[in-house]
Formats: structure tokens, sequence, C-alpha cells
């Protein structure tokens, strides 16, 4: 069959059905490095490469569909945060976001600490070599096994999430005859997405604990009466993909004013303050991140000009960007299967993984970038919607995105920015096999995550 062959959908943007998408780029062979990992580049012949090595190889070698990981860009990324917040900060790795052996390792030599919010986690964690201390453990309920398997490995801290985990971890650590290092999750009161954020009546979520009502205050009380828990600070985080610091100034503000309080009820001035995670990356080009120098300075900022107010000594600050390491560092490589064009609306591309690979767009109605990556193509824009193979209609990856109009079966189509949220919240639904992890450096290509086999879903079934 022809490049041709398939009548195209609508191509220029005359009559455009509503969705969520700009004008068709001028050049859609062109790559932009704001949603790229930085060795991706296009080859003499018009494909694309990362880290030296051609797509058509690593399709070839791993198949499709699969994540690709610029390692190299990943640990440029990692060094960055960790030189923007300089040794009087703590920069944790939210392992949330993506976490394998692997990236512990890179993290570890990198001189990040990490967060995990499960047992799995912390296993995955300890077993690549994380020292404990390094650690801090998250999550809303934790289990009595969960808290146990922490306080036993020595894990630098466990961020309280509730009054019972209170009560709960002052007992194991004391029964382990041991004193655990805490911090207190707040809820401030703040919801920050993106460009905007809300300042007021945002307690009503499963984590931490508010402000408002005296209910952190008397979290505090109640830790610092507890014998096994050593209380080293409070904890804030406010939303996720965040490019606007306003919100992080307004919990900062709050934060600290609850430093002074317990100063002046207790006699003590906390030594920590954890802002979270939840800074943003570019999917598209209309995003526009912020670099961690910048993050850096405005949290640092921030910080020192409220203690300042409140006449407090400047606590050490902690940050969790997860998502803003891993997730540009890497793009999700698909095949082309079918393709059906609906006159006057747009061109259905479907590829050969979906929803099992990337529930973001589904679950939070994501925006992605799409290009094809084996070839350039002179052809006229079309408008596309990149669905899975999934028996739901749901199944997309790119809502809407422009593809050239020649695109055909067996065609290799990339999406940016999977590192973070997608391999981690990758399913079996319809019995698919989760994809690969591939990091790609100075030519080589290594797996770090297996695909999945049959082998593997049926060993899990008992029956």
């Amino acid at each position: 069959m022809s490049r041709s062959a398939h009548p195209a959908g609508p191509r220029h943007a005359d009559v455009l059905p509503e969705g969520h998408y700009s004008a068709p780029p001028a050049d859609l062979n062109t790559l932009d490095p704001k949603v790229w990992a930085q060795t991706v580049t296009r080859t003499e012949d018009g494909s694309v490469s990362v880290g030296g090595i051609g797509v058509a190889r690593l399709a070839e070698e791993f198949g499709t569909p699969a994540y690709f990981v610029d390692e190299a860009d990943f640990r440029a990324r990692a060094r960055a945060w960790r030189t923007a917040f300089g040794h009087d900060a703590d920069v944790f790795y939210a392992g949330k976001a993506f976490l394998s052996r692997a990236i512990v390792r890179w993290l570890y030599e990198e001189g990040l600490n990490l967060d995990v919010c499960s047992g799995g986690e912390l296993t995955t964690a300890l077993s690549a070599g994380m020292p404990a201390d390094r650690i801090a453990f998250h999550g809303n309920n934790k289990s009595t096994d969960e808290i146990t398997q922490a306080i036993e490995a020595g894990v630098g801290r466990i961020v309280l999430d509730s009054f019972q985990e209170i009560v709960r971890v002052a007992h194991i650590a004391q029964s382990l005859g041991t004193r655990q290092r805490v911090q207190i999750r707040v809820t401030v009161g703040v919801e920050a997405h993106t460009h905007e954020f809300i300042a007021t009546a945002h307690e009503d979520q499963k984590f931490g604990i508010a402000l408002a009502d005296g209910q952190a205050a008397e979290a505090v009380r109640r830790a610092l009466a507890l014998d096994g828990l050593e209380l080293i600070g409070i904890h804030s985080h406010i939303g996720s993909q965040i490019f606007d610091m306003a919100g992080f100034e307004v919990a900062a503000r709050r934060v600290v004013a609850l430093l002074a309080a317990v100063r002046d009820e207790h006699g003590v001035e906390l030594p920590e303050i954890d802002l979270g995670g939840g800074l943003g990356i570019a999917y598209t080009s209309d995003d526009d991140p912020r670099e961690p120098h910048e993050i850096a300075k405005a949290l640092g900022e921030i910080v020192t000009r409220e203690c300042e107010a409140a006449r407090l000594r400047t606590p050490r600050i902690s940050v969790e960007p997860g998502r803003a390491i891993v997730g540009p560092t890497a793009f999700t490589l698909y095949e082309v299967g079918t393709i059906k064009p609906l006159d006057g609306l747009r061109t259905y591309v479907s590829v050969d993984g979906g929803m099992s690979d990337n529930i973001r767009t589904a679950l939070y109605d994501a925006e992605y970038s799409v290009a094809l990556v084996s070839r350039t193509s002179d052809a006229e824009p079309m408008l596309v919607r990149v669905v899975g193979k999934h028996c739901e209609s749901g199944d997309i990856v790119v809502k809407d995105a422009f593809l050239p109009s020649d695109l055909a079966p067996g065609d290799l189509i990339a999406v940016p920015a999977t590192g973070a949220y997608c391999r981690s919240m990758a399913s079996n639904y319809n019995h698919a096999l989760r994809p690969p992890v591939v990091a790609v450096q100075d030519g080589e290509a290594r797996v770090i995550v297996r695909r999945e086999t049959e082998e593997d879903l049926l060993r899990l079934d008992v029956g």
C-alpha cells in the first residue's frame, strides 16, 4: 500500500471541529526541544534517534510499544535540581512518578534523596542500594507492616498524614526501641494546578491534616508529646503540573505561620520545611515550565522572607520533584496500525498500545504531543486523534494533534514526555502486556524493566 493510499481527515485549519489543539506547526518534522529529551534528534535519513540509536533499530530490537529513557537527560536533570538547591537543602525524587532499581542507582549517584509511598517502593529502593536515611516515607494509609518495615530499615523520615498515624508510628517506634524522625503533612488550603491556584476551601481531600480549626496545631502537640517521635518539620504539597509560584508563596506563608505558633506555644523551632513537588513540565509546545535554578531561587526567597517577618530561623528546605525530573526524559514508541478518516472531523490513528501504557489522557484529560519518527514527510498536516487498541471509547493517547496526511500502517510514531506516571500507572487491561523500559545512552541501549510476557500473566492466574 502506498503512503498516500489513506484518505486524510481535515487538513488545513479552515474548518476544524472543537478540540484541544493549536494550529498545525509550520513544519511537522521539527522536534520541539522543550518536549523531547536532550539527545533526541533527526538523523540524515529523516528518522529520529535517541542516545545515538535510531528508532527503527530500537523498535526491531525491543518491539513496540516501549518506553525509551534518555539516561544522559535524566542524570542531567537530577544534577540540575541538586545543584540548584545546594547543600543547604534536600531534593527528594518522588518515586511514584516512575521507580526502578536503575532509577534508584542513578539518583544515588547524582546525590538525590528519594521519597516512597508504599512498601513495594521502599523494597525497590533498598534493594538498589539507596541508604535508608536518604528515604522519606509518604502515604495517607500506611499499614502497620509498612511502618514497621520503614522504621526497621531506618528511613530518614516518615511523613505523618493523620492523627491515627501519629499514634501508630509512635507506638511501633517505641516497641522497636527507637525514636523515629517525622514530619507532619498539613493541608494549607491552597490548590495549585498549572497556571492557576485557589487559596481557600481546599481542605476537602484525603491527604494531610488541615490548618483550619487548629487541627495541625493539635497534631504538633500530640507528636511532640510522644517519646517514639522526633518531630523535625512540616510538610506541604499543593498540587501538580504547577508553573506559577504564587501558590507556593501562599502555602509557605501559612506553613511559616504554623512554625511561629509552634515556637510561641512550645518554645521549639522546627528545623525543616518540605514544600512538596508538583512542578510542571512541557507536554506540548504551549507549556512553559521553570528551570530548577529559578524554582530554587523563588522558593528560597519566599521562605526566607516569611521567616524573617516571623522572626524565625530559616529552616532547611526540602522539595520533591518527580515528574520534573523523569517526565521529559522518556518517550513512548508505537507502531501505527489502522487509520480511520472521519470526513469533516478528524482521522483516528490506532497504535499498538493505548490506555494500558498511558492512562493519563483518559484519567486526567491530559494533553500530549506526537510526531512521526520513522521518516520525514512533506505531506500536508491532518488533524488526528491517536487512540489505542483497547475496547474502550476513552482509550485515547493524544486527543488532538497534527500528523502528516500520508501516514500509513507500519509507520513509527512517538509521544514525548511520558517518563512520569505512564509505566508506573500501566495496567494489564484486556490482558495487555506492560511495555519494557529501555535506557539509552552513548549508542547503547539496555532494558531496565523488561516487557511482560504471557507467561507472567498466567503465572499469577492460579485457577
